[in-house]
């Protein structure tokens, strides 16, 4: 190849290369910005359990629990085959009780296909419930301390969410959207996420 050949092929490859890149913005330390990858899945690397709840209450718990939550017949069917699954669930009815003995951890009794469910209303809330019902894996994260400790910050922003419950509520018309564990058939660690009285 002659020099003037090469001389050619070097200008060509350089303008290509040039072509090819991009100017990026510099943070505050000299560091390249790059743009999120829209297709990349979400990282909560960096996150505190406190923060992921805050962030995503909505997407993922407040508006698919009020949107696609199960009614009582759904709810009915999923149950009798289901084993340690959590759902979301919305129901209307009347409450039949409320416990106050524990003022850490008030609930409400609600019927559910004819079954008494006793509804964690706060201010603490036991279970995974509200967490798996979002759909959240533990894949999703890469620290399974993190993934543990969302089911709690989970239980914590709903509680923000509801009302105080008292004795006034009882015999009362509710509708509850709530997350609830089925095993066997049975329901358990019902946690409410919202909560409205006097709607028949």
């Amino acid at each position: 190849m002659s020099l003037k050949q090469w001389g050619i092929g070097w200008l060509c490859c350089s303008a290509l290369l040039l072509t090819a890149c991009r100017v990026v913005d510099l943070d505050e330390n000299g560091q390249p910005i790059i743009p999120p990858d829209p297709n990349a899945k979400a990282s909560f690397a960096n996150q505190t359990p406190a923060q992921i709840a805050q962030q995503t209450w909505n997407s993922k718990v407040l508006t698919p629990a009020q949107s696609h939550a199960l009614d009582s017949t759904a709810l009915k069917t999923r149950a009798a085959n289901a084993n340690n699954e959590s759902v979301f669930v919305k129901v209307q009815g009347k409450v039949d009780s409320v416990s106050l003995d524990n003022e850490r951890e008030r609930t409400l009794t609600v019927t559910v296909n004819d079954q008494p469910l006793q509804v964690q209303v706060g201010p603490m809330i036991r279970g995974n419930a509200i967490r798996d019902a979002t759909g959240y894996k533990f894949e999703d994260f890469t620290n399974q301390v993190q993934f543990a400790q969302l089911s709690k910050a989970y239980n914590r922003e709903a509680v923000k969410h509801l009302p105080k419950v008292d004795e006034s509520w009882q015999q009362q018309p509710v509708t509850l959207v709530m997350a609830v564990t089925m095993r066997n058939g049975a329901l358990s660690n019902a946690a409410a996420i919202s909560l409205e009285r006097g709607k028949p």
